[in-house]
């Protein structure tokens, strides 16, 4: 797969559980290199219109021009916990019936050695959703204390061998600056179990996970989102999230879980004071790809898909 392509992941229960309506107004969240967008369009009519929104400058000046020419189409560079403040500005909070949320890092951003998110590319080490703003990892990596880096390595990458890689990571930096994505892995590899270092996966993989999910602010943007998604939907309106590890999945499973249930104290009660109604319910279960779709992309062998509508 070429630094270009992304092939996006559970395409056809995305477009049924959005319930695309031909004149609709729909947001592309994590809109990447357009896969979805592009078969929303498909869907919409000359009065419909789709709005993507992405952080990455590689992912807004890669947009097919078949999805950017579209006069039904509009594309903002943004974070994901701006998506009320753009809405708002369109007039459309209240008036979107559906948005969907394709979480973690795309196909072309591992891809690509200069972005420093994977270890299976010697690059500089960087991980920035946006190159242009915040922290990178590297220099995130020169001032975090070892306490802090190794919460995160835990509650981030869920790494059983937390203590020891901040322990070598605090160690290797005195030495010099942690600058590649090379040097990252091999101080993780040499700093775990040699069982832990003959397993399939890369002793690395968590490491990795839970530095970029930190320096990019990845959950908090979530749980922001999620919370102005509700404003943001209109009345009978789809929320559809695909997420990648269970750190995400439990935000939004929970999320969704507490908007369709009004509080405890309400419940069971005849009569419920409106703001105090439940503001989504639940669609379904969780959807996850099947074998076929896993073996044509191994990107979605960990999506997971959860839906709710607007109530």
């Amino acid at each position: 797969m070429s630094s270009n392509e992304h092939v996006p992941v559970l395409l056809g229960p995305v477009l049924d559980g959005l319930e695309t309506k031909k004149d609709g107004c729909y947001v592309d969240g994590t809109f990447g290199r357009g896969g979805h967008s592009g078969e929303i369009l498909k869907r919409l009519n000359s009065n419909g219109r789709l709005i993507g929104i992405d952080r990455d400058p590689d992912a807004i000046a890669s947009a097919p021009k078949s999805v950017t020419d579209d006069p039904r189409f509009e594309l903002i560079r943004g974070e994901l916990a701006q998506l009320k403040k753009f809405i708002s500005e369109r007039n459309l909070v209240g008036e979107v019936d559906g948005l969907l949320f394709d979480l973690g890092v795309s196909s072309p951003q591992l891809d690509e050695a200069r972005r420093g998110f994977s270890f299976r590319r010697d690059g500089p080490l960087d991980m920035r959703m946006d190159p242009d703003s915040g922290t990178s990892a590297s220099d995130w990596l020169e001032s975090v204390d070892e306490q802090g880096l190794k919460r995160v390595l835990r509650i981030y990458g869920e790494e059983n061998h937390a203590a020891r890689i901040a322990r070598a990571i605090l160690i290797a930096r005195e030495t010099s600056a942690i600058r590649s994505t090379k040097q990252l892995a091999d101080i993780v590899e040499k700093a775990v179990p040699a069982k832990t270092r003959a397993q399939k996966k890369h002793p690395a993989t968590k490491t990795f996970q839970a530095i970029r999910i930190a320096i990019n602010g990845e959950l908090e943007q979530l749980e922001m989102v999620l919370d102005q998604s509700v404003d943001v939907l209109k009345r009978g309106g789809r929320l559809c999230v695909i997420s990648f590890h269970s750190l995400e999945d439990r935000i939004v499973k929970r999320f969704m879980r507490d908007a369709s249930r009004e509080p405890e104290q309400y419940r069971g009660m005849p009569s419920i004071p409106e703001e105090y109604r439940p503001k989504l319910k639940t669609v379904g279960k969780m959807i996850a790809a099947t074998s076929a779709e896993i073996a044509s992309n191994r990107r979605a062998r960990s999506a997971r898909l959860r839906i709710a509508e607007r109530m």
